[in-house]
């Protein structure tokens, strides 16, 4: 089966970008770096919807860490099932 292999590398890929997104973050890199618009473009369909059911508390913006941590359990469950 090519679903679960194809799928699992979007899955990391998608971990790559959230991750590489949670560094620029921290570092505020100049905000037409294509690498930095890339990431944005790619995870924010999914963080924004949770940053909307889940606003930031006290400064401090736990979407991220859910969508994280949502991604993961999906990567795990298809891993068993592949």
């Amino acid at each position: 089966m090519v679903i679960a292999p194809l799928l699992q590398v979007v899955l990391y890929l998608f971990m790559v970008c959230l991750i590489v997104r949670a560094v620029f973050s921290w570092i505020e890199p100049y905000p037409k770096n294509r690498i930095h618009r890339l990431t944005f473009d790619i995870t924010e369909p999914v963080i924004g919807p949770v940053r909307r059911l889940v606003p930031p508390m006290g400064g401090l913006d736990i979407s991220f860490i859910l969508v994280f941590f949502a991604v993961t359990m999906v990567l795990q469950l298809v891993q068993r099932a592949g």
